[in-house]
């Protein structure tokens, strides 16, 4: 059996507010930036493999020229928002020991990929993974009958595509 993990809030924490505060004691400041950066359609770009990191820097200094130091912390210091969660770590040993295979599935963005993977052992143990929506989508089409023998640890979106 293969298990297919989601990154955010299953393998690593992702909590953007949290990660805002700790760059910023003025919560006027975590406001704007979770609207100007999380709440974006570039922001939906990113996770879709649209928009390159660089770009959305660029649209967001744009938007809001003065902010633009802050936005450039909050985008420059993105792999700084994952925090390992110790409770799933510590199961991808026992799975993969038992002969399962372990993949991960993500829209995380495509260039926060590297740093994640770079900074984190435990996807050492994993045999592959997809880093996007898009491809996400395109790979359970494809697939279907193979992801169907997949044990998932996603959010509902992933039942609703496999099963509508």
């Amino acid at each position: 059996m293969n298990f297919i993990f989601d990154i955010g809030n299953v393998l690593v924490e992702y909590m953007p507010f949290v990660y805002l505060r700790r760059l910023f004691s003025d919560e006027s400041i975590v406001e704007k930036m979770y609207a100007t950066i999380y709440k974006s359609p570039e922001w939906l770009k990113m996770d879709e493999g649209l928009l390159t990191h660089e770009e959305a820097i660029e649209i967001f200094c744009k938007r809001e020229p003065e902010f633009q130091a802050e936005i450039n912390r909050v985008m420059r210091n993105f792999d700084k928002t994952f925090t390992p969660l110790p409770d799933t770590i510590a199961l991808l040993p026992k799975i993969k020991s038992a002969g399962h295979g372990l993949y991960y599935l993500s829209n995380i963005h495509m260039e926060i990929r590297d740093q994640l993977l770079e900074n984190n052992e435990f996807f050492d143990l994993f045999d592959g993974g997809v880093f996007s929506l898009m491809i996400w989508r395109k790979m359970l089409q494809r697939q279907r009958k193979k992801a169907l023998k997949a044990f998932f640890s996603l959010p509902l979106i992933v039942y609703w595509i496999l099963f509508s």
